[in-house]
């Protein structure tokens, strides 16, 4: 039985190949999977590229799938608490002892690549392999795998999947993927490979050309929210939202996603549209109904808009860029009734700071600015000074540490309330890591 001590040590063995390293080039994870006997070749795929909405989308995805009874793999990024968060079985993160012991199988193999290459694999590159290697052994229906950054030359790309999902495309990234929404739709258009199907959300113009140009080059059949699929109606419910969605097969109604906000109304038209596509749904059939239903009432998104406490409520989410918190903030003013909110604020240093604070500032009554744990996290001053320029001197605290910045917001929202604390709230966001830091502290 493997114990805790030796997944420690797998963890930190991953982890000093540098976690936020990145490398762009396909032959390392190339020659790392043909020593592996090619274990990405064992299952048809599902591939989803985009700037916001990739993991949300792909656990729809896996849940519907799984609701149609067929055994899936999962595969997302960055994870929340565990890097076994990454690799997902059925809906649920690979245990300790398997990952383990697929580990102690790629190490050895990875030494070889690590020795001929110039660049040793990138932590991502390791679970990749690890990932595919996984769902291989399981076996696998089929693989939900979601790119890790961009598309054209992410290690996931040699996947060469049947089905290409392209979620919304917004500026993040520049420093690798350019610095327009062009270059970047551009790199991610690079996971359509000859003959595939491609389910794209709706575009800007300058994402939307070369995702054509692409599936034009490679022979992609496309199919397009807002002309082959999209959400017809949206409805608040408690704890989620009903929708009625034209799909690729037809008009699926009432359905109920456990889920807020328009933007993740979105995301379940696209999943669903990918999903039929998958099957071999369209103009002549449509998917069981019951199971789209019940495909979609079990979907999660852990960090998306999640509650972890109440009285005053906290919300946790992930939004780091302006393109996502966008949708968050519609969404909080579309279905939630707060009378105070305040915000605890954490992002890395190459974010758009300022523009995430202006989209805050018309729906936070105060902010509490902090730093989150990654070695990126800009400093706490550093994002004070840019929050005071926006929100005011008067409504912007500062703590360093994250325990100490969720005690000062929840003491906050609760002060000079008369009466109960039902529509007091407070909202941490800025970045997966933010969110990752906050939730250990308070689902504990």
């Amino acid at each position: 039985m493997t114990d805790r001590t030796e997944f420690a040590a797998v963890d930190a063995a991953l982890g000093a190949r540098g976690f936020t390293r990145v490398h762009f080039e396909l032959e390392r994870i190339e020659t790392l999977l043909d020593l592996l006997g090619s274990p990405q070749r064992a299952y048809p795929s599902i591939h989803l590229t985009g700037t916001n909405g990739k993991t949300s989308t792909a656990r729809m995805i896996d849940s519907l799938l799984r609701a149609f009874g067929l055994h899936t793999g999962r595969y997302t990024s960055p994870h929340l608490e565990t890097v076994r968060e990454r690799i997902s079985l059925d809906g649920e993160p690979v245990g300790e002892e398997r990952f383990v012991t697929l580990y102690r199988e790629v190490e050895p193999l990875a030494a070889l690549v690590d020795e001929r290459s110039a660049e040793p694999l990138t932590y991502f590159e390791m679970t990749t392999a690890l990932a595919f290697a996984t769902f291989a052994d399981a076996p696998v229906d089929v693989a939900v795998v979601e790119v890790g950054l961009g598309g054209a030359e992410d290690a996931t790309n040699v996947l060469q999947a049947g089905v290409a999902v392209l979620t919304p495309i917004g500026l993040d990234h520049t420093e690798w993927l350019g610095d327009t929404i062009e270059d970047i739709a551009l790199h991610k258009a690079g996971i359509i490979h000859p003959g595939a199907t491609v389910v794209c959300a709706a575009q800007e113009e300058e994402a939307a050309r070369p995702i054509l140009e692409r599936c034009a080059e490679v022979g992609a059949t496309i199919a397009r929210e807002g002309t082959e699929f999209g959400v017809l109606r949206r409805e608040i419910a408690v704890g989620g939202q009903v929708l009625s969605i034209q799909g690729l097969g037809g008009v699926y109604d009432e359905l109920f996603i456990p889920l807020h906000g328009a933007h993740q109304a979105q995301n379940a038209a696209v999943a669903l549209a990918a999903v039929e596509a998958f099957l071999g749904a369209g103009a002549k059939r449509q998917l069981d109904i019951e199971a789209v239903r019940e495909g979609f009432a079990a979907t999660s998104s852990p960090g998306r808009l999640e509650k972890v406490r109440t009285a005053p409520t906290v919300l946790l989410d992930g939004a780091h860029n302006p393109h996502g918190m966008t949708a968050t903030v519609t969404a909080l003013q579309e279905e939630f009734a707060f009378s105070k909110l305040v915000g605890v604020l954490a992002v890395l240093g190459d974010k758009d700071a300022a523009g995430l604070l202006e989209l805050l500032e018309p729906v936070l009554d105060s902010l509490v600015v902090t730093r989150n744990s990654s070695p990126r996290a800009m400093p706490a001053d550093e994002l004070a000074e840019l929050a005071r320029e926006v929100f005011g001197p008067e409504r912007v605290q500062v703590a360093e540490e994250m325990p100490d910045a969720i005690e000062v917001a929840i003491a906050e929202a609760e002060y000079d309330v008369p009466g109960e604390l039902a529509g007091v709230g407070v909202l941490i966001t800025g970045s997966v890591v933010t969110v990752a830091d906050a939730r250990r502290l308070l689902k504990r």
